[in-house]
């Protein structure tokens, strides 16, 4: 969960989440009350019915009547004085009394008992086998239920049941709903985030172009008002940047070509000294500078006209330059490695490899040449036998013009472009150059490739 798709996703769902906890706990706590609601409203005018039959009816056919009314969630029982039960006030018991009052004809001598005692069951000697209503299946409380009616003939109606104290906290309706919703928020949660994500996707890899190709085509300029002006941004970027290079490279270029003509001048007002220590160094020096000159006409050309891309077996290629090179006599091998095709510009790698392999032939005596391939990257890497590079320096000599001391000198016949040119191809490439020295002695340059 690194990525800003998969943090700003998180945090969408952990809201979304927490807020399904809460109204989850909100309908829980109002079906228990909604069922506490029903439950009473549906004892009062079960009452408030019963009782209005057995006053209308003869009072030969009350007992038939009431004996009829028994179920074993509602016992009905003619009484011929008060019941002995206590009167209970509270909210439920006032209710539930208000409510039959209200049902029954309004007479003076009207009287009315309800009580209401909380338990795991009904009332004593209440064989409780199920609630009334399928909304109370699945309660695990209840409360007992007692009321008395005054009949007109001055016996008593007595009823007994229970009503349901809660609910079940989720019903299958509820879990499949809260699912459905869960399943719809996590879908629209993916694809609104992967949509504001998306150009900065976009953006990096538009980053890693530029790296690559300064001539990459411009970024898109989609997506929100934010992300077009940082598109637009970027564009603009990277046509200063490539105004910046073409400029220095143009300058570059101009100034060592203008350069060879006073150079030149030198070489041959040089010539004309009489021979002797003092001349040889003078054409020692210009012949260095020319070469100085030649190796930065030809690092501003290749920058200035970048070779096109094509597929090649790399493998071939490295073959090829080993053989060339072992040709003229130089102790060079390269292991043997599978084909593997990559697009790359072909004779810029070629010389990027070559530059490694006649640093570790001049300062090393052999390179030794291995080709490693995974699913995502690329790896070349060339072995020598010298002394190799303290870990310093390492920075410091990929620099252009850089050369170290020692073995590693001027006297040797660089001028300290090499590394710094093949630096230059591999990170057009995408790639970066490594330098390590070996366990076993000697420096271990390493290209690194994304296929």
């Amino acid at each position: 969960m690194r990525s800003l798709f998969g943090q700003t996703l998180l945090i969408l769902l952990l809201g979304l989440a927490l807020s399904h906890g809460i109204g989850a706990w909100i309908y829980g706590s109002d079906r228990e009350q909604a069922v506490r609601a029903v439950g009473g409203l549906a004892v009062a005018q079960r009452i408030a019915n019963n009782t209005r039959l057995i006053e209308e009816a003869p009072p030969d056919w009350r007992p038939r009547i009431v004996a009829g009314l028994n179920d074993p969630t509602f016992r009905v029982a003619l009484a011929g004085a008060a019941p002995t039960f206590d009167e209970e006030g509270g909210p439920v018991s006032e209710a539930v009394k208000d409510f039959v009052a209200r049902q029954l004809p309004a007479t003076a001598d009207r009287r009315l008992k309800v009580a209401v005692a909380t338990g795991e069951a009904g009332p004593p000697g209440f064989g409780h086998r199920g609630p009334m209503h399928p909304g109370f299946r699945g309660a695990r409380h209840w409360r007992g239920l007692r009321a008395a009616v005054a009949l007109p003939d001055g016996r008593w109606l007595v009823f007994a049941t229970a009503l349901p104290d809660d609910a079940p906290a989720v019903s299958r309706q509820f879990v499949l709903s809260m699912a459905i919703t869960g399943l719809v928020l996590l879908i629209v949660s993916v694809w609104a985030v992967r949509r504001l994500t998306a150009p900065l996707d976009g953006l990096a890899r538009a980053a890693e172009r530029l790296g690559r190709d300064m001539d990459a085509e411009p970024l898109a300029e989609l997506g929100t008002v934010e992300m077009r002006r940082a598109a637009q941004a970027f564009n603009q970027m990277q046509e200063r940047l490539k105004r910046l290079v073409e400029n220095r490279t143009a300058m570059l270029a101009a100034i060592s070509h203008d350069l060879r003509t006073p150079l030149t001048l030198l070489r041959l007002r040089a010539e004309n000294v009489e021979a002797g220590e003092d001349r040889d160094r003078m054409l020692a020096t210009i012949g260095e500078m020319d070469a100085m000159l030649g190796a930065t006409l030809s690092f501003a050309r290749d920058d200035a006209t970048p070779e096109p891309r094509r597929p090649v077996d790399l493998t071939a290629l490295l073959a090829s330059l080993v053989d060339d090179m072992a040709d003229a006599g130089l102790k060079v091998s390269i292991e043997q490695a599978p084909p593997v095709t990559l697009a790359c510009q072909t004779q810029a790698l070629r010389r990027a490899v070559a530059n490694l392999i006649d640093n570790a032939i001049k300062y090393g005596g052999a390179a030794r040449i291995a080709l490693e391939v995974t699913a995502t990257t690329v790896t070349i890497s060339v072995d020598d036998d010298g002394p190799g590079i303290p870990e310093a320096e390492r920075e410091r000599v990929l620099q252009p013009f850089t050369r170290l001391e020692g073995s590693r000198s001027r006297e040797t016949g660089g001028i300290g472009l090499g590394l710094a040119i093949t630096l230059s191809i591999v990170q057009a490439h995408g790639g970066a150059l490594t330098l390590a020295n070996r366990p076993a002695g000697g420096l271990r340059a390493t290209i690194a490739l994304p296929r």
